[in-house]
């Protein structure tokens, strides 16, 4: 047995009881294969496929309604079929999980950057600054977080023209998502920051009269901000289905910018005509993608929490 000098940090990593913990369940292995998979196929789309759906110049009518290629009419060119503009169905799932996948995680970075000072300030300050900050988050986590991302995007629609809209619709739809998903992250570092400012370790920062601000950041940002990241794991899965949703309805991205949720409502105007592959291969994506972010951030909930051990 090696000691402990000894060892290189592959053989911490690899002796780690988080390593233990994720080589020995099957499921989350899996989640975490397809989850990269899913990632690497996104975001290097321009690579893997020449095709470039929604840009008109590469569109065929010609190859309007091909069915996937295992199917009598299908061709090869096509794996996954074409919808009824020519574009490749397979070409528009990967740069739509791509869009997704950015909304998904930059309104979450959002949320944990507003959500996690906030608890912070609000947990190691008590009094009426905490009843403000939570009551002002219990009011919020009263509206579903679809319905405010419902009403900024509405504000900004009738606010600015079309064209600047959807020239700045992304960026609005991470905002509103981000906005209306922030409480949950500062009531779980609230609890946390609570806790850490009994601590003899924090009462000595004080006596030796540590500046305030480098005691929240110092000290107590690092042991609370854990169980925060882990819940906001889930909370791209919440993003991406939030996304999707609104895309759906017409009130997220761009008819023009591909996304999961705009080609399933793309491809739900043919599912009872026959041409099932155009809503089916994007709503199958956007359920193995949310199932196995879901399914790493269970596990991350499991192992980072003893008393679940």
């Amino acid at each position: 047995m090696k000691s402990t000098h000894s060892m290189t940090w592959w053989d911490r990593f690899r002796d780690h009881d988080i390593t233990y913990s994720f080589c020995h369940s099957p499921v989350t292995m899996l989640a975490a294969i397809v989850t990269l998979l899913m990632v690497l196929a996104a975001f290097g789309a321009p690579l893997l496929t020449s095709y470039t759906p929604f840009e008109p110049g590469s569109l065929s009518l010609m190859d309007a309604f091909l069915p996937p290629a295992w199917e009598p009419e299908g061709v090869s060119q096509h794996l996954l079929g074409t919808d009824g503009q020519g574009r490749d169905i397979l070409a528009a799932i990967m740069y739509g999980t791509q869009v997704s996948l950015t909304v998904g995680m930059l309104s979450v970075l959002l949320s944990v950057a507003i959500g996690i000072p906030l608890g912070i300030i609000a947990g190691y300050f008590g009094g009426w600054v905490d009843t403000a900050i939570m009551r002002f988050a219990d009011i919020q986590l009263t509206i579903p977080p679809i319905l405010i991302a419902l009403m900024i995007d509405g504000i900004t629609r009738t606010s600015l023209s079309s064209e600047v809209h959807e020239v700045i619709a992304i960026p609005v739809l991470i905002v509103s998502i981000g906005l209306a998903s922030w409480p949950q992250y500062a009531r779980i570092t609230r609890s946390g920051a609570m806790v850490e400012r009994r601590k003899d370790y924090i009462a000595a920062a004080k006596l030796i009269q540590t500046p305030t601000a480098l005691v929240l950041l110092r000290h107590i940002f690092p042991n609370v901000v854990g169980p925060t990241l882990i819940v906001a794991t889930i909370g791209v899965a919440v993003a991406i289905i939030i996304e999707a949703t609104l895309s759906f309805l017409g009130v997220g991205v761009p008819p023009t910018t591909p996304s999961l949720g705009t080609l399933i409502r793309i491809g739900n105007n043919f599912l009872f005509s026959g041409e099932w592959w155009i809503t089916f291969f994007p709503a199958l994506t956007l359920v193995v993608l949310v199932l196995s972010v879901n399914l790493i951030g269970d596990w991350l909930r499991d192992t980072f929490n003893p008393k679940l051990r």
